[in-house]
């Protein structure tokens, strides 16, 4: 698929754009009010949800359901769950004790603009809510019905998020280290976009071999993504990315630019890419749209 061509290139962009509105919209109706009481919690929560971003794992989510020709709507829930456990990670990551970051999204962090406690609490709130979300959710035969509850435990888990962030942390000042890097970039970024990849098939009915196909080409995707997020790091300012530019190196962690350098990251984000679009040849259905989105996820830098 040439993403170049005007045509396709339309198309994509008005799919992208629809389904991020509609994810929008559910999130406004799915949070809790801002007015339910305790107030400041939800209201927090709102802000951090509400507060921008592109939306990429509920999109893969929305995406894969309809590639194996379902509504989206059935996997509307699982993806904005998603949403709101990648936000949960988003406050706790810029917390004091994290990363200690005062921009996200062009905007006061979470607890810059409602106090340290009460966004350690929302991020709290959000994670156990998205499991809620997943709970709620029927998924088709042969899958059984806690499957969407389990994915999302064992991605954001002591194996997954959690035991990436703390690696980040462990990392830095350390010295370069491949194994380390890609266990941080594999656990901390790919298992959530791949839970999101799976939780999209595992809700259009794909069968077992498929699903973890899917999740094979999430894996490859986050770790293209989370290599040009290092790449953008360094390449950037604050107000294009939306927060803090060169933190990385500031805090001395341990990223792609450090260990492989800017030409040597873009190539390993190119070979991810490749990687992530054989995975989606393999699976043998309408991927159209979310090749198109591999495509564009590799051009935001190179």
């Amino acid at each position: 698929m040439n993403v170049n061509d005007p045509q396709i290139a339309t198309a994509f962009q008005e799919w992208m754009q629809i389904r991020k509105q509609e994810l929008d919209q559910s999130l406004l109706e799915l949070l809790p009010p801002a007015d339910t009481r305790p107030s400041v919690v939800h209201e927090a929560m709102r802000y951090a949800c509400l507060n921008g971003g592109k939306r990429l794992r509920g999109i893969l989510t929305l995406g894969f359901c309809e590639c194996f020709g379902n509504a989206k709507n059935r996997a509307m829930k699982p993806a904005a769950a998603l949403e709101i456990f990648h936000a949960s990670t988003l406050i706790h990551d810029d917390l004091p004790c994290m990363d200690d970051d005062a921009i996200r999204r062009g905007k006061p962090s979470t607890h810059i603009q409602f106090g340290e406690a009460n966004a350690l609490l929302a991020g709290n709130a959000l994670l156990t809510l998205a499991l809620g979300w997943m709970a709620e959710t029927a998924v088709p035969l042969p899958h059984p019905p806690g499957m969407l509850v389990s994915e999302l435990a064992r991605a954001g888990g002591s194996e997954g998020v959690i035991g990436g962030q703390i690696e980040d942390l462990e990392a830095e000042t350390a010295p370069p280290d491949e194994d380390r890097l890609i266990y941080i970039h594999t656990e901390k970024t790919a298992r959530l976009i791949a839970c999101a990849c799976r939780s999209g098939a595992i809700c259009g009915g794909a069968c077992a071999a498929k699903v973890d196909r899917a999740g094979s080409f999430g894996m490859n995707l986050g770790m293209a993504f989370q290599i040009l997020d290092d790449i953008l790091d360094c390449t950037q300012s604050t107000e294009q990315l939306g927060k803090p530019a060169h933190s990385d190196e500031e805090n001395d962690k341990m990223t792609s630019v450090s260990l492989w350098g800017l030409e040597g990251s873009r190539s390993k984000a190119a070979a991810y890419t490749q990687k992530a679009l054989d995975d989606l040849e393999a699976l043998d259905q309408p991927t159209e749209m979310l090749e198109a989105l591999t495509r564009w996820l590799l051009d935001r830098e190179m």
